[in-house]
């Protein structure tokens, strides 16, 4: 029980420290009257706009952070209407195709995604997967909890 309750107590303590080290490097990168803008704008008037990308960028968290830290970014390869929701399907550009980490990468764009009630659907290009390696794409199919089409 004791090592249980470290280990949670521990988590707990770093994903505060990632979150505030996060928050800290997205404000220095970002115009944060235009991110507000972006992030109070619903996704769902945003499908045929150029602001699309910076809108979903806008609603993400420490994700976010690793993204522009690691030189990586989104790129929309559908976006459609489910009634007032959307549905999307993404791909990442930059850095994070092929990088190890990827598979968290988009389980966060995933999770920040949903959170926000605005997202019925997140599924990531199957061309993805012809970015890793054998051990990599069975990884991310297998653990990754996210679906690719």
């Amino acid at each position: 029980m004791a090592e249980d309750n470290l280990a949670e107590k521990y988590r707990l303590e770093v994903e505060n420290s990632i979150g505030k080290e996060s928050e800290k490097r997205i404000s220095e990168a970002v115009d944060p009257i235009l991110d507000n803008r972006l992030k109070s704008t619903p996704l769902n008037t945003l499908l045929e706009s150029p602001d699309l990308v910076p809108a979903i960028l806008s609603r993400l968290g420490a994700v976010r952070a690793a993204l522009m830290g690691h030189g990586g970014g989104i790129k929309v390869e559908s976006a459609e209407l489910d009634g007032e929701s959307v549905r999307l399907v993404l791909n990442l550009d930059g850095a994070c195709i092929a990088c190890g980490a990827a598979p968290g990468t988009l389980q966060g764009i995933q999770k920040d995604l949903f959170a926000t009630g605005e997202v019925s659907q997140v599924q990531f290009s199957s061309s993805l997967l012809d970015t890793f390696d054998d051990l990599g794409r069975e990884f991310v199919l297998k653990h990754g909890g996210v679906s690719f089409v």
